[in-house]
């Protein structure tokens, strides 16, 4: 049996926004690890937040695991089955105007990352080794 620390960590407020930070889902993943260490109720009503609400399935996977750990009743999440972030193609064709007619798929990530790091973060996150690719394809759909 695991032991949990029963206090919360000294840095819960900085944890707690690392959990939170919309920018980066590594960050968040980072947290929710950290905070699996500490059975309270403020860090179980956190990880039941980034299960249920969080863009990228790894962070959503992490808090199950340590929600489970702590012996809740936490539902195995499901992968997304639409947009992560809604509007996605709306975002991606106004990025796709803005850029020249020949621009590759690099120049394409390059300027979604520089304009809409949100968007960019979520779905690198989610889609991983597949991400370009993905983009790739999403590019040549929004083109026609």
């Amino acid at each position: 049996m695991t032991k949990f620390q029963t206090e919360l960590p000294e840095n819960y407020v900085e944890l707690k926004k690392k959990a939170n930070y919309t920018s980066s889902w590594r960050d968040r993943l980072d947290a929710v690890k950290e905070l699996s260490n500490y059975k309270d109720d403020k860090v179980i009503d956190l990880l039941n937040n980034r299960l249920e609400n969080d863009t990228v399935q790894a962070v959503r996977e992490a808090a199950h695991k340590a929600l489970v750990g702590f012996g809740q009743n936490a539902a195995k999440p499901q992968p997304h089955k639409y947009d992560l972030i809604k509007g996605t193609d709306k975002i991606l064709i106004r990025i796709l105007k803005s850029l020249p007619k020949d621009s590759t798929v690099a120049d394409f990530a390059d300027k979604l990352k520089r304009t809409r790091l949100d968007v960019y973060d979520a779905y690198e996150g989610s889609k991983g080794n597949e991400f370009m690719a993905w983009l790739e394809e999403k590019m040549a759909k929004l083109r026609k």
